[in-house]
């Protein structure tokens, strides 16, 4: 008999293995389009992390954003680009000592976070909890995104669009 619960588990695992496996592969594949098949693979693991975090709209940016939007933009410039010069070029640099160091620290931190379980990803005091809202997701990042900062949203969208135009500019300029 499958319990929420344990549907839940067997759903966090089947998404973190889909974003590990995904990730192993994105980065030792040869092939690019291969790798970029991969971190698609990837992303939909994580959008499936915030479905199961009731992150509804993160799933949604996730999918629509990233998978849909920018996924297909680097499949395209890698299918556009000359990848025979690529691929006879040097693909490593020899820094395996500044590699390995990483390595071992980060499964430090993995065995850190193992050796102190639950208590090392407690942010709040324990038997206090925040109190919960009417709203959705959604609603609440609107009102604090439209309210509180409105004016970085704002500026963030002209310094996009100035971007989006300088970059036509100098397209128009090449051809």
């Amino acid at each position: 008999m499958l319990t929420p619960e344990l549907t839940q588990a067997i759903s966090f695992y089947i998404f973190a293995a889909m974003v590990l496996a995904g990730a192993i592969f994105t980065i030792t594949r040869k092939n690019a389009v291969h790798c970029a098949m991969s971190l698609i693979v990837s992303l939909m693991g994580v959008a499936g992390l915030y479905l199961l975090q009731q992150a509804e709209f993160l799933f949604a940016v996730q999918i629509v954003l990233y998978i849909g939007g920018i996924m297909v933009l680097f499949l395209f410039v890698i299918m556009l680009v000359n990848l025979d010069l690529a691929a006879k070029e040097k693909q490593f640099n020899g820094q395996w000592i500044v590699a390995l160091v990483c390595v071992v620290l980060v499964g430090v931190q993995v065995f850190w976070f193992l050796g102190k379980g639950g208590a090392a990803f407690q942010i709040a005091q324990p038997g206090i909890l925040p109190a919960a809202s009417a709203l959705g997701n959604t609603e609440q990042l609107a009102d604090v995104l439209f309210q509180e900062y409105l004016l970085p949203f704002e500026i963030a969208s002209i310094l996009l669009l100035v971007a989006v135009v300088g970059s036509v500019v100098m397209a128009k300029k090449r051809i």
